[in-house]
């Protein structure tokens, strides 16, 4: 598909190491801090800048402000030991300016700063012993050249083993060659928001003068911004109209196997659940292809409302995919599902990447023969060697673990398979709207009955001596404890407890009753401690956030998160959710090191007051961002460059609204504004998107 990519884009899409001065060190430190192509150093913005141009005398330089001066070099003073720093006195008719280099070349020194001679100097002012001093100027040039270093330098991210001058150099020479693109967006649009054209906009982020330009509502910024959500959404809104587009089937009543199943359950279906099974079944007998998803908190019953629309393809003589993103769940739900499944006489089966070469030809067996209805399993799903006999529904579970593709492929392993996407993750409505706007959307907003809410306490880590010995107390009453760390083992970089220290810390006050459960484990050690856990022969489970979720362990009353401040408000509300599942009350302690910033004060008091996903995931928003509330790897959200969550809300809707008229006016984006378009989609690597364009 690369090669499909308009020839005005090549030289943005070379990689970093043929850039001028670029080796392959220096590659690889920039391929991981921005990324593989040169346009991607486009998209690695300022954070800051140094103004140079204070040119103040030296009597009048104040200590700790970056300042550019005239100066005349009077005298060189080498040290006298070889570990002490090299001076160079200067000055003015105000006074003396002294330079101070570490580990120095006399003799480059002396050609850089040649006694008798005037020169400009940049750096920060230091006062030491009522001297003024500067260290390591950056900058030493001729008078000739001193307009060159009287201006605005921008600062930017780095990573480790990558000074500024070489990233400067690589993004200077990526700048240099920017073609000038034709205009996509609408005139109007951009007139009245005063933006300037996609080169002059880059050219400007990266060339401040103030440090208002790198604001996120910056005109410049606002308009690569826009540019990137346009492309997102225009993608989104490409790939929906392409499966909607797609023959459907329809799958409507047949027999009495999900009404059955309603009524042989020892509760009625909460309102919401009854609106949301509704809202599916419409889909499902429409004769297009469903793409719905189904948004729930935690403990609202998502399950259960799948199982049923499971069924319903069942009972057409049919078969039902479940996927998960990891073996822990799919066993779970693999247990949840199988009993009904059998009074009702459904074959479910579980197919992962654990399972025995005999057992799984067998489950593929029965697959293509139509023997198995329904089968719940991980990405093991998607492989070649998996053929249905009939598969009209596939359910992803915790969806955003997974890309649109990965979703489609195995909605693809059916004939019109219908699509149900499944997530505990709160999503803003804003973000709901723009990140998954190639999805229909039906929402279960409450809890079962018998559900009761968890108390939620914040509490410094320098009480947790007293927070073990209330664990001793509630263990004695049949109590269970999930203990949540943020890390596996202990960094020397971050202060974070590890879950394995910790396991060690607990065992020493609960002999036998502790177990541990992390990412890194083996697949059978997970499931022999997660049994343990479930029968109770171990009190206290300490984990990462592996346990996150979907974990059901109805027993579990007590959740403690270590260093809470540093997790996600809507990835904490996950974790409490694991428990509050059984008749019995459940706390959820928040364990923090202070001081607290009032940031992260506001953000644990919203824990503290509220048990509502939604709610909480709104306030986090307000307060952060989705970046940073949902995590870069867990929310499901597109990896934006140029986006800030937060700030561009208002721009994300019109997106979505710019994106549904231009698909409107012109399908197939032939138009003048749909090449331009084209490229745009290209720009942002939506490749892929316009192989879909090309094929209708």
């Amino acid at each position: 598909m690369t090669l499909m990519r308009p020839k005005i884009l090549f030289s943005l899409f070379t990689g970093v190491r043929g850039l001028p001065g670029i080796g392959p060190r220096l590659g690889n430190f920039l391929e991981k801090l921005a990324g593989p192509n040169s346009i991607d150093l486009c998209w690695h913005f300022p954070n800051g800048i140094i103004d140079r141009r204070f040119s103040p005398k030296i009597k009048e330089a104040p200590s700790g402000k970056v300042a550019t001066l005239i100066i005349e070099v009077i005298e060189h003073v080498p040290p006298r030991v070889k570990r002490l720093p090299y001076k160079v006195l200067c000055g003015d008719e105000t006074g003396v300016l002294t330079l101070v280099f570490f580990h120095a070349e006399r003799d480059y020194l002396e050609k850089i700063l040649p006694s008798g001679e005037k020169r400009v100097v940049s750096g920060k002012i230091e006062f030491f012993k009522d001297q003024v001093q500067m260290l390591h100027p950056d900058h030493i040039v001729e008078l000739k050249k001193a307009n060159e270093i009287q201006t605005v330098e921008a600062i930017y991210p780095l990573t480790t083993g990558l000074t500024f001058k070489p990233l400067i150099k690589a993004i200077k020479g990526t700048l240099e060659i920017l073609p000038e693109l034709n205009e996509w967006q609408d005139s109007a649009w951009l007139n009245k928001n005063a933006w300037p054209s996609w080169r002059k906009a880059l050219l400007q982020v990266h060339n401040p003068k103030e440090i208002s330009e790198l604001l996120p509502n910056a005109p410049a910024r606002e308009r690569l911004a826009y540019d990137e959500l346009l492309a997102d959404q225009l993608a989104l809104s490409i790939v929906r109209l392409s499966e909607k587009r797609k023959v459907g089937r329809s799958v409507g009543p047949k027999g009495t196997l999900l009404q059955n199943a309603i009524s042989s359950f020892p509760y009625k279906l909460t309102n919401s659940q009854e609106n949301a099974l509704e809202e599916i079944l419409i889909d499902m007998k429409k004769p297009i292809r469903m793409l719905r998803m189904l948004q729930g908190d935690v403990g609202s019953g998502k399950t259960i409302v799948a199982f049923l629309a499971m069924l319903r393809a069942v009972e057409n003589g049919t078969q039902a995919a479940l996927m998960v993103p990891t073996e822990i769940l799919a066993r779970q739900h693999f247990q949840t599902i199988l009993t009904p499944s059998e009074k009702l006489g459904v074959k479910v089966a579980i197919l992962t990447g654990q399972e025995k070469r005999k057992s799984r030809d067998r489950v593929l067996q029965d697959l293509k023969n139509g023997a198995i209805s329904i089968v719940i399993g991980t990405h093991a799903l998607f492989q070649k060697d998996v053929i249905f006999n009939d598969l009209a529904l596939t359910v992803v579970d915790e969806q955003h673990r997974f890309g649109v593709h990965q979703r489609l492929m195995l909605a693809d392993k059916g004939s019109a398979a219908d699509m149900l996407v499944m997530t505990a993750t709160p999503i803003p409505r804003t973000l709901m709207l723009c990140a998954y706007s190639d999805l229909d959307s039906s929402r279960l907003l409450e809890k079962p009955k018998n559900r009761k809410p968890v108390e939620t306490r914040v509490v410094p880590l320098s009480k947790i001596d007293q927070v073990i010995e209330r664990l001793k107390q509630a263990l004695k009453g049949d109590a269970q404890v999930f203990w949540v760390c943020p890390l596996i083992e202990e960094s020397e970089l971050i202060n974070l407890a590890a879950a394995t220290s910790r396991e060690d810390d607990l065992k020493q006050h609960f002999p036998a009753q502790v177990g541990l459960i992390h990412g890194q484990m083996k697949s059978a050690e997970k499931q022999r401690v997660m049994k343990s856990f479930l029968e109770r022969r171990i009190k206290i489970l300490v984990s990462t956030t592996v346990i996150e979720v979907g974990v059901d362990i109805p027993h579990a009353n007590i959740m403690v998160i270590e260093h809470a401040e540093r997790f996600g408000l809507s990835q904490i509300h996950q974790l409490r959710g694991r428990v509050g599942r059984g008749e019995t009350s459940s706390s959820c302690l928040l364990l923090y090191a202070p001081p607290l910033t009032s940031n992260s004060r506001s953000r644990l008091n919203i824990l503290r007051n509220s048990n509502d996903g939604f709610q909480i995931a709104e306030e986090d928003l307000k307060l952060r961002g989705a970046g940073e509330l949902l995590g870069t790897k867990q929310s499901g959200l597109p990896n934006f460059k140029n986006v800030d969550f937060k700030s561009h809300q208002g721009l994300m809707l019109a997106a979505r609204d710019d994106a549904k008229l231009i698909l409107e006016r012109d399908p197939k984006l032939t138009g003048e504004r749909g090449k331009a378009l084209r490229v745009l989609l290209y720009l942002f690597e939506k490749d892929s998107v316009i192989q879909t364009l090309r094929s209708g």
